[in-house]
């Protein structure tokens, strides 16, 4: 087994989050030894490891229960000082780079996994881990619009080529699909060293709903009995949560209810504009992990207008828990769709998709059901969890001297 110094997040709430802690715990669970280095403040850290003695179960990672008790001392976790940070990117302290030199020295791990957080750190890396004689491996996250077909696709592709020539010097670099490969393969980044790997979501937490069920039960209440359409993410631009809103007050569904959970810059301003609609409900930020995977039960429809996707996980978490998907065809949202797992349209004129859409799934509850089958059978084919694992496994075996590794 391999000792793994993951440098990722832990906050704020963001598909990069989700990523790196379902993965490194599923790593733990097959007995690699994980180093979690993150920002953080002291503070923040300690009270994360109290909540931890105390047997409190991190909302973001299904089966953190199982860590072993002397996970603290086994599998040091490293607060980096940061100025700024957000969903999108971090901003760190003078100090913060030699921090993590001084942390990487100590604890010599076998391979170094960044889970790259948008941060002026990240272009350090690659110098850094070749003084220190570790391997070094990139999941690259930004989203993407190959075709540029929108203002959203060319801000994002400007962050492509800012990182191209650092991500050049990674050992490995993970993407999400064969798409987003390619771009970075034109923006000079070698073929050999870029690894497709998809997300994965663990379908025994993300599935469809029991036959009891007291939580969506409550939920149905809460909703009136309507019928839910969901949309889960950021209210950011790139998002398009705004065509969703247009369309949905251009045809008002009768007795549907869209369900808006997250939040983001633009949650306000939407919020004014539409006034107290009585068919959208705002929900929020949801931290529990228990009532995300029963929104997504309850929902009869999962609605993702993105200008720019990666791999989103909150789509495949929404297919594995059986629920109809429409998502654009932005980053690989399109590929995972494809062939009939649900209903891919195309980032530009989504309202008017959408308009088109909304009355045929509202009319056609067969058609949702079917859809919503066929999209837990596509996660189950191509994107578990442990698909993921097990190729990444396989990576870090081609880096990682022979024996560090399980055969």
């Amino acid at each position: 087994m391999a000792h793994i110094a993951w440098l990722g997040k832990k906050s704020p709430f963001c598909g990069n989050v989700t990523y790196g802690l379902s993965t490194t715990e599923a790593l733990r669970q097959r007995g690699h030894r994980i180093s979690f280095i993150h920002f953080d403040t002291p503070q923040g850290l300690a009270q994360r490891r109290d909540d931890l003695d105390l047997g409190q179960r991190p909302v973001a990672v299904p089966d953190a229960s199982s860590r072993p008790a002397t996970w603290q001392a086994d599998d040091p976790e490293v607060a980096l000082p940061y100025l700024m940070k957000s969903q999108v990117y971090t901003i760190p302290s003078p100090g913060a780079q030699r921090e993590l030199r001084e942390s990487l020295e100590r604890l010599q791990p076998d391979v170094v996994h960044a889970s790259l957080t948008l941060s002026p750190l990240d272009f350090r890396l690659p110098d850094l881990c070749q003084q220190l004689g570790v391997p070094l491996v990139a999941t690259f996250h930004p989203a993407f619009d190959a075709s540029l077909r929108n203002l959203s696709a060319g801000t994002q592709q400007l962050t492509y080529q800012l990182y191209a020539p650092s991500l050049a010097k990674f050992d490995r670099v993970i993407v999400f699909s064969e798409l987003q490969a390619d771009v970075l393969a034109r923006l000079g980044v070698k073929e050999s060293r870029l690894a497709v790997i998809p997300n994965g979501v663990d379908p025994d937490c993300w599935s469809p709903a029991p036959r009891e069920d007291p939580t969506l039960t409550q939920l149905h209440q809460t909703f009136a009995g309507k019928r839910v359409f969901l949309y889960m993410g950021r209210i950011a631009t790139e998002k398009n949560v705004e065509a969703l809103l247009k369309a949905w007050r251009l045809v008002r569904p009768a007795n549907c209810l869209l369900v808006i959970v997250g939040d983001g810059p633009l949650r306000t301003s939407l919020q004014q504009t539409g006034g107290l609609e009585p068919d959208v409900h705002w929900w929020g930020y949801e931290a529990d992990l228990a009532t995300r995977v029963a929104l997504l039960r309850v929902a009869e429809v999962f609605l993702l207008p993105s200008l720019v996707e990666g791999l989103s996980l909150a789509l495949l978490e929404a297919m594995a828990s059986g629920t109809a998907c429409v998502a654009t065809d932005a980053g690989a949202d399109g590929e995972v769709l494809e062939g009939g797992a649900g209903i891919v349209i195309s980032t530009q004129g989504v309202t008017t998709q959408l308009r088109t859409l909304l009355p045929v799934l509202r009319d056609q509850p067969v058609l949702t059901a079917e859809l919503g089958r066929r999209a837990r059978a596509r996660v189950l084919e191509r994107y578990t969890l442990t698909r993921n694992i097990d190729a990444l496994e396989r990576l870090y075996a081609e880096l990682v001297p022979q024996g560090s590794l399980a055969a």
